[in-house]
């Protein structure tokens, strides 16, 4: 029982963590639907995006049947990775920044796909998730078959609360407004505590080790985003 529940609740943060960015391009789409583009072509969409981005993270599931359980977990500081370097080179303008490229990446697949509608959706919902795989990998990779089961069921479920979630957003300006300008400041947060759960889980580094690892990173990144400023200037 205590696994079941620690699946489900897995699968719960680790789908928050890695599709909490897709409200702004959920919010853009439910915003110009209109007689011909309606809201399930953008919910149908989304399901297809998602399928191909857990098929392309399978391969961690099968790694982790023949690969020690310690190693995988070692794989769990790429989230954590990904968590600090959100923080570590935070940027103000990021959510304009996607806005654009969402805008960018729809012109471009509307102009070349027969039915746009669908695949326009699930196109950018694949673009978009880079990090819903780096996370996959290791997630899958150090949980057995009945927890991976539970923990998909639990990604398809979410998925629809998601979307019409985010529908019934567009009615409430002031929520929707929010979410946009500050939902990517929990991401980091919510990726660096999945991550730290997987390494621990897997025993792979203690605590300590742990602490110390997420220091050293923070400072090799900081030192990457100030090297990076100078060659700008």
């Amino acid at each position: 029982m205590n696994e079941l529940i620690t699946a489900i609740s897995t699968g719960i943060a680790a789908f928050s963590a890695t599709n909490i960015d897709d409200i702004v391009i959920l919010l853009l789409f439910f915003a110009q639907i209109n007689t011909t583009f309606r809201p399930w072509h953008i919910v149908a969409g989304q399901y297809l995006g998602f399928t191909v981005l857990l098929i392309l993270s399978l391969p961690g599931f099968f790694g982790g049947l023949v690969v020690p359980q310690r190693w995988i977990g070692l794989l769990g500081l790429i989230p954590l990775t990904i968590g600090l370097n959100s923080l570590v080179n935070w940027q103000a303008n990021a959510s304009e920044e996607l806005v654009l490229e969402i805008e960018q990446v729809e012109n471009s697949t509307i102009a070349s796909l027969i039915s746009p509608n669908i695949y326009t959706v699930a196109s950018l919902t694949v673009a978009n998730g880079s990090d819903n795989i780096s996370v996959y990998v290791p997630l899958f990779a150090n949980n057995n078959l009945e927890n991976f089961i539970v923990i998909i069921v639990v990604f398809f479920l979410l998925l629809g609360i998601w979307c019409y979630a985010t529908y019934q957003l567009t009615h409430q300006k002031t929520i929707a407004n929010f979410l946009t300008r500050y939902s990517n400041n929990i991401v980091p947060f919510v990726l660096m505590g999945l991550g730290a759960f997987i390494v621990l889980k897997s025993e792979a580094l203690s605590i300590v080790k742990l602490a110390v690892t997420c220091l050293c990173l923070t400072i090799l990144l900081k030192n990457d985003d100030n090297a990076q400023e100078m060659e700008k200037n």
